[in-house]
């Protein structure tokens, strides 16, 4: 079917001002404060990394306070509260299509097609400016998941749900089994393994070079690392924000507190438990191998193993947030709220303008700040950058607009059918 046919059969354009819930938008909005928070960390290129080649491990002891939070709180914390964000936003974008009365497979088809123009928009972000793109990533994901389940009942999700969650236990206790059997639990992973920062290409002087790394890091992670999450259960989240989304959680906030409230306290505990060790070794408070404080060590594997609760823990504590705000008489601080859900509506503009801020002052193909920041300067400069990006998305929110890069993706996925309704 050519998109002209498939655009006349649409009823009606993308999602209108009135239909937003408070929840998903201030999600989104805290969750790009994370996501500048560790993608500038890659970025501090003259730094001595730990073993785990993530986060430096030189500076004073402010630096090494930020290092432990953000090891704790945001690493591998962050990107699992966007993939459940994610789906979630697909299922309400398919929900509002079918009940206006556009065939499913066509509202199917407006979703494929926002996929592959996301996986594109990733390959363009990660070649011109920044290595850890995940745009294109889940564009992939998005593509596979919602041709396989956007149209399966809520039995046959929490099935495959189920699987994902056991397919994440075995993938990260095998090898951590196996090693404590051999007694090789301390040696498990390679602390001179190449450090994760390298990908980023920051402190690489010649932008062209640079590019290429960038590229080839783009290419690796959106056509090799997308699908080998879903053989190893990566696809768990995308699905459970398919099945919330069915059921309102995040717009009827109040219906659910009950499984909200266990799922902020029992996610953020598990996921901070989970990377406290990982925390601690980094600091030097813990005295561990380095091998198994490396990328593929026992104490990363458990970190990530446990990010995915935090990151569920995260959303629920903001769905939370907002039904407590929405329900009360006299709001203080509304004009903040606004301004951080203003985010949260633009998120994939806030997201690419993070990197074309730091990307080109930080690099050492750029001015190269990123060699005389530490750990704390680093944080100070990444918060900076996003309260930039809340001032823009809250002008535009003023003035009724919507992010650039939105309108121009709206254009993309409906055609003449965008802001019209049939």
């Amino acid at each position: 079917m050519t998109t002209t046919t498939t655009e006349s059969r649409l009823r009606r354009g993308g999602v209108r001002p009135a239909e937003r819930a408070l929840a998903p938008d201030l999600a989104r909005g805290f969750m790009l404060l994370g996501i500048v928070l560790s993608n500038t960390a890659f970025h501090l290129w003259t730094a001595r990394r730990g073993p785990s080649g993530w986060q430096p491990a030189d500076g004073s002891w402010l630096d090494h306070a930020v290092q432990f939070t953000m090891i704790t709180v945001l690493d591998l914390r962050v990107y699992p509260l966007f993939a459940f964000l994610f789906g979630y936003g697909m299922t309400q974008l398919y929900l509002r299509q079918t009940a206006a009365g556009t065939p499913e497979r066509d509202a199917a088809r407006i979703l494929r097609r926002r996929s592959l123009w996301l996986i594109a928009v990733g390959l363009a972000h990660s070649s011109l400016l920044m290595a850890g793109d995940i745009i294109g990533f889940y564009g992939v994901l998005s593509l596979v998941l919602g041709v396989a389940f956007l149209r399966r009942g809520d039995r046959a999700l929490k099935w495959w749900i189920g699987l994902a969650v056991a397919l994440l236990l075995l993938t990260s206790a095998e090898p951590v089994v196996s090693a404590l059997l051999r007694g090789e639990l301390g040696t498990l992973g390679d602390a001179g393994a190449e450090p994760g920062f390298k990908a980023y290409a920051a402190d690489e002087e010649n932008w062209l070079a640079a590019a290429g790394i960038r590229l080839e890091t783009g290419l690796f992670v959106t056509f090799a690392a997308a699908p080998l999450s879903l053989v190893g259960g990566g696809f768990g989240l995308f699905l459970l924000g398919f099945l919330a989304a069915r059921h309102r959680v995040l717009e009827e906030p109040g219906r659910h507190r009950t499984l909200l409230r266990w799922t902020a306290v029992a996610g953020i505990a598990t996921g901070w438990l989970g990377a406290l060790p990982a925390a601690l070794a980094h600091v030097g408070a813990l005295d561990v191998p380095p091998d198994a404080q490396s990328e593929s060590g026992a104490l990363t594997i458990l970190r990530d193993a446990t990010g995915n609760a935090a990151g569920l823990g995260y959303v629920a504590a903001v769905a939370l947030f907002a039904h407590w705000w929405t329900g009360r008489e006299r709001r203080h601080g509304a004009t903040a709220v606004a301004a951080v859900s203003a985010v949260g509506k633009r998120s994939l503009s806030c997201y690419l303008a993070h990197s074309l801020l730091f990307a080109p002052v930080l690099a050492a193909w750029g001015l190269g700040l990123g060699a005389h920041l530490g750990s704390a300067g680093m944080a100070l400069f990444a918060a900076g950058v996003w309260l930039i990006t809340v001032a823009g998305a809250y002008a535009l929110e003023r003035a009724g607009r919507r992010g650039p890069a939105e309108a121009v993706l709206r254009r993309l996925m409906y055609g003449s059918t965008a802001g019209r309704a049939r």
